[in-house]
């Protein structure tokens, strides 16, 4: 493999900007996460996170990166929104507010 694009401490940082958030791995093409498969370019050094700028790789799933296995997400419970309970003697009654005469704000 050529000489390494990227200083390895960034590498250990960076992440795959997909919604798995999987280590990347480096190539001669550029960073390719080991989760999704998808192909980030590196562009003057600087590596362009952009899922827009991602190039699909073969196949599906990308042989994960050695000592760094993506582990699969586990389904959060609880996160869907339910609907709020109706609450009785809540709501906002209008008020009515008389203007205050001596107001210089006042019109009229």
């Amino acid at each position: 493999m050529p000489a390494p694009l990227l200083d390895p401490r960034l590498l250990e940082i960076l992440a795959c900007p997909a919604e798995d958030h999987a280590p990347l791995r480096e190539t001669a093409d550029g960073l390719v996460c080991s989760s999704c498969g998808r192909r980030y370019p590196i562009v003057d050094g600087i590596p362009v996170l952009l899922v827009s700028e991602a190039e699909p790789t073969v196949g599906t799933e990308a042989e994960p990166t050695v000592g760094t296995e993506a582990e699969p997400a586990e389904p959060t419970v609880g996160t869907e929104a339910e609907p709020a309970e109706p609450t009785v003697g809540t709501e906002a009654e209008p008020t009515h507010v008389e203007p205050d005469p001596g107001d210089p704000g006042r019109v009229g």
